[in-house]
């Protein structure tokens, strides 16, 4: 048995602001297989993913700088990042009670 081995955690980096943080900190934007683009807060759905901070700002800085359409490979409609703008401004407001 060995004591002490410590696990490593892994990390992601956030597409709007660009820092690093532990990947269970982040919000995941994922493309699933059928070509839908969703967020994923439990971080397990099946799909291409890429990583933002819980945070509105940083979402919106992403997709100004089209990062969410370059990492997922796909072009995103307006209406889908409408929608996931509202679903995460939503998820902010209930998280910040």
């Amino acid at each position: 048995m060995q004591a002490g081995k410590t696990r490593k955690i892994p990390e992601r980096r956030c597409l709007g602001c660009g820092e690093s943080f532990p990947k269970k900190e982040l919000l995941r934007i994922v493309r699933t297989s059928d070509g839908n683009v969703e967020l994923d807060f439990t971080g397990k759905k099946s799909g291409r993913g890429a990583y933002t901070c819980k945070k509105l700002s940083c979402f919106k800085k992403a997709r100004k700088a089209k990062r969410f359409e370059s990492n997922l490979e796909t072009v995103i409609p307006e209406q889908v990042y409408l929608a996931l703008e509202t679903e995460l401004g939503a998820y902010e407001q209930q998280t910040k009670i």
